[in-house]
């Protein structure tokens, strides 16, 4: 009997070792070698980029030991958990490109499937840390499989509960759609990749030259794709804008945002320092937003895409609220396809998680134009009304200045669905601005105007040429004259010369031949001119002697 326990005991401890064993390798991901390499590159693992992002000892991994049968793929490419951050539950995967360079198979897409059905359960937020090489092509189908769950997911989970793409390096081909179907993408400059083809294959079809960075790098999706909703320098700051952004946010669409204690520090810049009372001249209208939140509350989303309009959470007296507001420091504030497109989808998220809207109103109309109306200004502009009129959050718009035509109604006007609407004393609510205006209701006395101005210009050009000609003879006459005066200035002092040091000459005429002061100067020259010796004459206001011939 007492064999049999020893038996059984060891065994255990066998068995415990052997875990232990296992877990160690795992731990490790594709082995020291390959982490090596990528610190060398100066990127993280997947294993650091979680010990960051979350509270300190509050992860714990799931389906640390799934893989494919036969692979030596520790996790299978993917670390999967629950955690902390900031205190609030939140599901999370990060794969690791140290193992099959992240690749996704079967195995690999279950691991993440199973931790978003998790984040529906718990009702808690999912982090998804992309580093993918994209499709593991030996999976075949498989693969494309795991990706179809994915994307499946994303649409359950979107609006229910918070999703969050972190793009932390490549994301090609199929892997490009879900960061696409979350609610918020965060991308490293230099580090972060995204595209559905690769330079390659751009080359090979297209013809078309060029790097991965200028194809789909963080700079592209957050300036002119729009697909990145925030930009960072290096990871350690993309993470901690991460955590950053869920302090804002509630667990779900089942509740609402924490508000957070409210510190009443005083603002030193009032809403009438920044805002013109000219209706043409440009501000920066976070300026507005910052004396609105509470101190240090302002994140921008968006911040490089679109920045015709400014999108962003504050908070006001601690609690969370969305802030969608015109920028007149670019376009005037017009909105256009993208800026449509950007504040429409803000408020759908805004919308779907009980997070009060402030709409700040300064808006000239949509832009004119060709290239404006044949990118979708119009498709893109009804989203907007629609994002407005279907939100059933607390709805409040201030009018700062102008609030004309299409773009009044469409942001956040009583029409559309605001609980309040608040006008400032500078508010100009119209169809549009007084110069359009007057070109339509006095259309005649506009074209009778422009005919005149027509008659006159084609007169222009003579009228300019004859004044050129006036301009050249007025400095030719002008420079005749300085040079006349010149040389009359330089006889003159050859004169004064003579009869300053040629005494002998001047006592023979019976004058003296110095003189104690300027007045005995002036009597001895008047003296000179009645005697006839020299001659006096006025030109340009002054007076010169020459001696007479």
């Amino acid at each position: 009997m007492l064999l049999h326990k020893s038996i059984k005991k060891l065994r255990m401890k066998e068995k415990i070792a052997e875990l232990e064993s296992r877990r160690e390798k795992a731990l490790l991901c594709g082995g020291e070698t390959a982490i090596d390499k990528r610190h060398a590159k100066g990127l993280l693992t997947a294993r650091e980029r979680i010990d960051i992002l979350v509270d300190a000892g509050t992860f714990r991994e799931t389906d640390m030991f799934v893989h494919k049968d036969g692979d030596d793929a520790p996790g299978d490419g993917v670390v999967c958990g629950v955690a902390k951050i900031g205190g609030k539950n939140v599901c999370l995967f990060a794969q690791d490109f140290t193992v099959l360079g992240g690749s996704l198979g079967l195995r690999h897409a279950r691991k993440i499937t199973k931790i978003q059905d998790l984040a529906a359960k718990m009702r808690c937020p999912i982090i998804g840390i992309n580093d993918s090489g994209g499709a593991r092509i030996q999976d075949g189908v498989d693969s494309l499989c795991g990706y179809g769950e994915i994307f499946y997911r994303n649409t359950l989970l979107s609006g229910l509960v918070p999703q969050i793409s972190v793009v932390m390096g490549p994301c090609a081909g199929g892997a490009a759609y879900s960061p696409a179907l979350t609610d918020f993408v965060f991308m490293v400059d230099g580090i972060s990749k995204m595209f559905l083809t690769g330079p390659t294959v751009v080359e090979t079809v297209m013809g078309e030259t060029i790097s991965q960075e200028d194809l789909g790098g963080a700079r592209v999706h957050a300036e002119k794709a729009g697909t990145a909703h925030f930009f960072a320098k290096n990871e350690k700051e993309c993470l901690a804008q991460v955590r950053r952004l869920l302090d804002y946010l509630p667990q779900s669409a089942d509740v609402k945002p924490e508000t957070k204690k409210s510190v009443d520090s005083p603002k030193n810049i009032s809403i009438e320092s920044i805002l013109p009372s000219d209706g043409k001249e440009p501000y920066d209208v976070r300026g507005i937003v910052k004396c609105l939140a509470d101190e240090d509350s302002f994140f921008e989303v968006h911040e490089l895409f679109a920045p015709n309009i400014v999108c962003g959470f504050i908070r006001m007296d601690g609690a969370t609220v969305g802030v969608v507001a015109n920028q007149p420091n670019y376009l005037a504030g017009a909105l256009d396809a993208d800026a449509a497109d950007k504040a429409s989808r803000f408020i759908r998220f805004c919308d779907s998680f009980n997070i009060p809207l402030l709409t700040l109103m300064d808006v000239p109309g949509c832009l004119p134009g060709v290239e404006g109306e044949h990118s979708g200004a119009v498709r893109h502009g009804a989203k907007l009304f629609y994002a407005y009129a279907e939100a059933t959050i607390p709805m409040v718009t201030v009018v700062l200045r102008k609030a004309y035509g299409g773009g009044y109604v469409s942001l956040g006007s009583r029409h559309i669905g605001a609980d309040y609407v608040f006008c400032l004393p500078t508010a100009e609510i119209a169809v549009m601005g007084a110069e359009g205006a007057i070109n339509i209701i006095y259309k005649e006395l506009v074209e009778q105007a422009k005919e005149i101005k027509a008659d006159f210009m084609s007169e222009y050009p003579s009228m300019v040429s004859e004044y050129k000609e006036f301009l050249k003879e007025e400095e030719e006459r002008r420079q005749e004259e300085e040079q006349e005066a010149a040389e009359w200035a330089a006889f003159v002092q050859s004169v004064l010369g003579k009869l300053q040091t040629n005494s002998e000459a001047v006592k023979q005429k019976g004058f003296i031949d110095s003189f104690e002061n300027k007045s005995d100067a002036r009597q001895a020259v008047n003296d000179l001119v009645e005697a006839g010796q020299v001659e006096r004459f006025k030109k340009g206001g002054a007076y010169f002697i020459a001696a007479k011939q």
